[in-house]
C-alpha cells in the first residue's frame, strides 16, 4: 500500500509540473476562461494513476484502455470548444493531457523512474517553446539535412555493423571503421555549432580541445574536412588541430598516471615537452591567424557524406595494412608492434603496452613503447590528412608535428645522461 501512495503522488507530481508550465504560460487569462491549468493537469495525472491501480486490481486490462479513450474524449472535447472560440488550432495542450495521463498509468504500472524522467522532459519540452521555435526559423535545410544524415548513421546503419574483424590479422572491423566515421561527423557538427554559437575562433577552440578528449584522429579529420571544404585561411585549423594532439598526449600521460605510475618517469617528460611544443605553436596560429578565420567563415555545411565516406574507406585500408604489419613483425619487438598498433588506436597500443609490466618487462621498454605509439599516431593523423587537405592546412601541422617530435626525443635523450 505504501509503495502504491507513492507511484500515485508521482502520478499527482507528474501533472502537477506539466500543470505549472501551462498555467504559467496562460496565467494572463480570466479564470474558468481555458480548458487545463495546473489543477486539471495535477488530477489528469493522479487519475491515470488510479485508473491503472483498479485496472491491476481488477486484474482487467480494459479499465485501463477505456479509462484513457474515456478521458481523452472529455479532455479533446473541452479543448474543442476553446479552440473554436479562440480560433487556435494549436493540439499541444490536448497532446500534454493525454501524456500525463499516460506518465500518471506509467507511474503505477511501469519503472516509476522512467515515468518521472518522462515527465520532466515533457515539462522541458513545452517550456522550450521559444527556443525551439527560434531555432527552426535560423535552422537552414543544410543543418536540417546534416543533422538527419547524422541520426541515420548512428541510430540506423552503426548497430547493423557486425562488431569484430573480419580480416586475419584483426584490423577491419566494421562497426570500429563507421564508430569512427560517425565520431568524425559528430564533431564536425558541435564544432559548426559551436562556431555558430561562440563565433569562429572560440568555437573552434572549444569544439577541438573537448573533441580531442575522445579522439584526436577524428578531430584532426574533421578539421582537415573543414579546410578542404573552405575557402578561408586553413592555418587556424592547423593550430586546432596542434591543439587537439596536445589534449592527444595529455590523455595518454593520464591513462600512464592511472595505470602504471612508474611508466611516467620515461614517459612524463618527453610527453610533456612534445605536447608544450604543439601548445605554443597551435595557440600562435590561432592567435596569429584566428582573426583571418573569423572573417573568412560563411555559412558552410557542417558535413559532407562523400568526404566522411572517403575517410571511412581510408581509415579502413590503413588499419588493416597496420595491422598486418604489425601481425608480421609478431612479438620481435615491443616497439615496432607498439608503433604499429598504435597508428590510428593509441589508447589500445598504450593500454596493451602498459599491462606487460605484469609480464616481466621492464618499465623502461614499456615507457619506450607507449612514446613511440604516440609518435605513430602523429604520423597516422598526417598520412589520413595530406591526401584530403590543402597543403597550406597539412603542411604546418606537418612540421609543427616535426618540432613536437624532436623535442620529445630531446628531451629523451636528456634523460639518458
Amino acid at each position: 500500500m505504501e509503495s502504491l501512495i507513492a507511484r500515485l503522488g508521482l502520478a499527482l507530481a507528474i501533472g502537477l509540473l506539466v500543470g505549472l508550465e501551462r498555467g504559467w504560460r496562460e496565467r494572463d487569462a480570466p479564470d474558468r476562461s481555458r480548458t487545463a491549468g495546473i489543477r486539471t493537469f495535477g488530477i489528469s495525472g493522479l487519475l491515470g494513476g488510479i485508473v491503472t491501480a483498479l485496472a491491476n486490481a481488477l486484474g482487467a486490462a480494459s479499465v485501463l484502455v477505456g479509462g484513457f479513450i474515456a478521458f481523452a474524449a472529455i479532455f479533446a472535447w473541452y479543448k474543442a470548444r476553446e479552440a473554436a472560440r479562440d480560433d487556435d488550432f494549436s493540439v499541444t495542450s490536448v497532446m500534454a493531457g493525454l501524456a500525463v495521463f499516460a506518465l500518471g498509468a506509467f507511474s503505477v504500472a511501469g519503472d516509476y523512474r522512467a515515468a518521472a524522467a518522462g515527465g520532466a522532459a515533457l515539462a522541458a519540452v513545452l517550456a522550450s517553446r521559444g527556443i525551439l521555435h527560434g531555432l527552426l526559423k535560423r535552422l537552414t535545410w543544410i543543418e536540417l539535412r546534416s543533422a538527419l544524415i547524422l541520426a541515420v548513421m548512428t541510430a540506423i546503419i552503426l548497430p547493423l555493423l557486425p562488431d569484430r574483424t573480419l580480416d586475419p590479422w584483426g584490423g577491419f572491423n566494421p562497426w570500429e571503421v563507421w564508430f569512427l566515421t560517425v565520431l568524425i561527423a559528430s564533431i564536425s557538427f558541435a564544432g559548426y555549432v559551436a562556431v555558430r554559437v561562440l563565433g569562429s575562433t572560440r568555437g573552434l577552440l572549444v569544439s577541438s580541445l573537448t573533441g580531442a578528449i575522445v579522439s584526436s584522429t577524428a578531430v584532426t579529420m574533421a578539421l582537415a574536412r573543414d579546410a578542404a571544404a573552405s575557402a578561408g585561411n586553413p592555418l587556424p585549423l592547423a593550430g586546432a588541430a596542434s591543439l587537439a594532439a596536445m589534449v592527444s598526449i595529455l590523455r595518454v600521460c593520464a591513462v600512464v598516471l592511472a595505470i602504471e605510475p612508474a611508466a611516467l618517469v620515461v614517459v612524463g617528460m618527453p610527453a610533456f615537452v612534445a605536447s608544450l611544443a604543439f601548445a605554443m605553436c597551435g595557440t600562435l596560429l590561432l592567435a596569429r591567424y584566428g582573426g583571418d578565420h573569423e572573417k573568412g567563415t560563411p555559412a558552410r555545411n557542417p558535413f559532407e557524406l562523400g568526404p566522411l565516406l572517403f575517410f571511412a574507406l581510408l581509415f579502413a585500408i590503413v588499419s588493416t595494412a597496420s595491422a598486418a604489419l604489425a601481425a608480421q613483425f609478431g612479438g620481435r619487438g615491443l616497439l615496432a608492434s607498439s608503433a604499429l598498433s598504435g597508428t590510428f588506436d593509441v589508447d589500445e597500443s598504450v593500454l596493451s603496452a602498459l599491462r606487460l609490466v605484469k609480464y616481466s618487462v621492464s618499465v623502461k621498454a614499456v615507457g619506450q613503447a607507449v612514446l613511440a605509439a604516440l609518435a605513430a599516431n602523429a604520423i597516422g593523423r598526417l598520412s589520413l590528412v595530406v591526401f584530403s587537405s590543402p597543403v597550406r592546412f597539412w603542411f604546418p601541422l606537418a612540421g609543427i608535428t616535426l618540432i613536437a617530435a624532436t623535442a620529445g626525443y630531446l628531451a629523451m635523450l636528456l634523460l639518458r645522461l
